[in-house]
């Protein structure tokens, strides 16, 4: 989760490093630091607990880390309270070695005791200090830095992503990848070298980049960089080139990213179709999926797989699936996937959604999938991501860069991707007729303008949030293929404005939650004209038998919702199946402002990351 950034080159590294942390801080904000090795070839290092911010005014108060090669890091807390002690870079006994790090050392307890029963001081309550003293120990022995890194991720359980910096070799940077770590991704420029956990830190500066894979180690100097297994061997690696938005990186005048990217809805939706759905032939076509027909004839299931709100659109997609394709499909959290000991085969397509392609569960899923025989397919936005290289396709969602932590676009854009799909398979099956694909496609085609709509006002969120953000407790309710819209909107609340929220199946509120009801409780019920219209407005009668409070969300012009409920917020009416891609803006929205009205931090919300790149 946490991110990495290293240079060496001729430019001065402090700027480099700066900025780049700037654009990974979405990876995790409980602390910050930069080593640099200066011109006396010292290692010198600034560090502060809390946001980048912090770190920059400390640098420019400071002053003094001068030189052309360094490391940074931004870090999420998993070992170690968020204190300046416990921020990155690392520094072994001497200060002789720098060392950033993602990822979790699993037996450090064990390697911390041994280490200080050799004569090693500590000086954090961090697992990443053990790897610059178990450095340490093989310099002194006389192995070179890169061999000191193979040799050391040897005795190293667990997932990892380390770059490592050594005054005795002051124009050298070495990193390594161990398993699903977040990965490190490597570019060079005229300039020099670059080594980052994520894309966004080196696209200013080369969009042409190399992905580090499992147990492969990278050396850079400002000429040139080498890779190498951990047994000594070279390795020959391409390269690949991304195309990248430099405007991403800038809020154009927003106050927020997260109001930005969900603004942007109607042109991701728009992008996630592009050269994939022709409106004058009515086809679909996903050049990229590694399935033929036949091989869509003789799946026999579909399980798909994700993370928050991932899972939340797997969730959806699970309707789509079923109900236009006609097959069995499973829908599994990542995180649990492979411990239930699936059964798999060949005729089993495992779907793992993501929107960065590096959550470690998801990765680890993907592994157990493609170890049983199943087929293997990944939904994500980044390309080249250890997702796309792990599965036979990729199919991009193409929603740009997001930044704010809480996903909004990339959302909408997977849902796209995920009906595509859907309606892909459906055909290839037969599963419907060449009339309905026509009519579902042309259906689509109508998406960004009231997606538009929907965005054009805000000004009743703001009344919302105003009357609503003192309560504490709120409960989202929906049935059928908004259910998990139900998911997608408490989760939103709850990241953005540290309210408690929960998602119900409508039904389910009689099964013992009902007994929470009362006048300190809100629930947004999703009651659009479906064919379980009838059973939700019974399910709001209950709620306001009990003094609940009702925020409802229907269609347009119903009337009878509008009196039911303490307030109505409607959306522009379009067939069921696609009705998900218009009624969570709302949520979005609301969320959004019930942020602002708290007073939170909205796009980087506490103890939260991007990328959840550990178990």
């Amino acid at each position: 989760m946490c991110g990495i950034i290293g240079y060496t080159g001729t430019q001065p590294v402090i700027d480099i490093l700066a900025k780049g942390l700037a654009r990974l801080e979405y990876r995790g904000y409980d602390s910050a630091g930069i080593a640099v090795i200066g011109d006396d070839d010292c290692i010198k290092t600034t560090k502060t607990a809390g946001k980048i911010a912090l770190l920059q005014e400390r640098l420019d108060t400071e002053g003094n880390l001068a030189g052309t090669t360094g490391i940074g890091h931004t870090r999420w807390a998993t070992h170690g309270k968020p204190i300046e002690e416990n921020a990155h870079p690392m520094l072994d006994c001497n200060s002789q070695i720098a060392v950033v790090h993602n990822g979790i050392v699993e037996n450090f307890l064990t390697l911390k005791q041994q280490l200080i029963e050799e004569g090693h001081t500590f000086r954090s309550e961090t697992d990443t200090e053990v790897i610059a003293h178990l450095l340490e120990n093989c310099v002194a022995k006389g192995l070179s830095l890169v061999d000191a890194v193979a040799d050391t991720s040897t005795k190293l359980r667990g997932a990892n992503a380390i770059v490592v910096a050594a005054a005795k070799d002051p124009s050298v940077l070495v990193g390594v990848r161990i398993g699903n770590a977040g990965g490190l991704t490597v570019g060079h420029s005229e300039t020099g070298s670059f080594v980052a956990s994520d894309l966004p830190a080196i696209l200013p500066h080369t969009n042409t980049v190399t992905f580090l894979e499992d147990k492969e180690l990278v050396v850079l100097t400002p000429q040139t960089i080498s890779y190498r297994d951990l047994n000594g061997r070279s390795i020959h690696k391409s390269s690949t080139v991304i195309e990248f938005e430099p405007d991403a990186i800038y809020k154009d005048g927003n106050e927020h990213f997260m109001i930005k990217e969900t603004l942007e809805q109607p042109s991701t939706f728009s992008s996630a179709l592009r050269g994939r759905v022709s409106f004058d032939t009515h086809q679909i076509n996903l050049e990229d999926l590694p399935l033929t027909q036949s091989d869509i004839h003789n799946l026999q299931r579909v399980i798909l797989i994700g993370m928050g709100t991932s899972y939340n659109a797997c969730s959806v997609a699970k309707h789509w699936f079923e109900r236009i394709a006609r097959i069995p499909t499973e829908v599994d959290n990542s995180s649990e996937f492979r411990y239930r000991s699936p059964v798999l085969d060949s005729k089993t397509l495992v779907i793992a959604v993501g929107q960065s392609g590096e959550t470690a569960d998801t990765l680890a899923g993907m592994e157990h999938a493609r170890n049983s025989g199943a087929r293997l397919l990944t939904i994500c936005n980044i390309p080249g991501s250890q997702a796309a290289r792990m599965a036979e396709g990729a199919l991009y969602i193409n929603a740009g860069l997001e930044i704010g932590v809480a996903s909004t676009k990339t959302f909408t854009a997977t849902l796209t991707t995920l009906y595509l799909l859907s309606l892909h398979i459906a055909t290839q099956r037969e599963a419907i007729t060449v009339e309905e694909t026509k009519s579902k496609i042309q259906d689509l085609s109508a998406i960004p303008a009231k997606m538009g709509s929907i965005l054009a006002s805000q000004e009743q969120y703001s009344t919302l949030a105003k009357q609503y953000s003192p309560y504490d407790h709120f409960f989202y309710l929906g049935r059928g293929i908004h259910y998990p819209i139900a998911l997608e909107g408490a989760l939103k609340l709850k990241e953005v404005s540290y309210i408690h929220a929960e998602g119900y199946p409508a039904g389910e509120m009689k099964h013992g939650p009902i007994a929470l009801i009362d006048q300190k409780l809100v629930v947004v019920a999703i009651a659009l004209q479906n064919e379980l219209y009838d059973k939700m407005l019974g399910n709001i009668a209950e709620v306001k038998a009990r003094d609940g409070i009702v925020i409802a969300l229907g269609t347009e012009v119903d009337v009878e919702l509008n009196k039911l409920a303490d307030h109505f917020i409607s959306i522009p009416d379009v067939p069921p199946d696609l009705s998900p891609l218009l009624s969570v803006i709302p949520l979005q929205l609301f969320s959004y402002h019930m942020a602002l009205s708290r007073g939170c931090d909205v796009d980087q919300p506490r103890n939260l990351a991007k990328t959840v790149t550990v178990e």
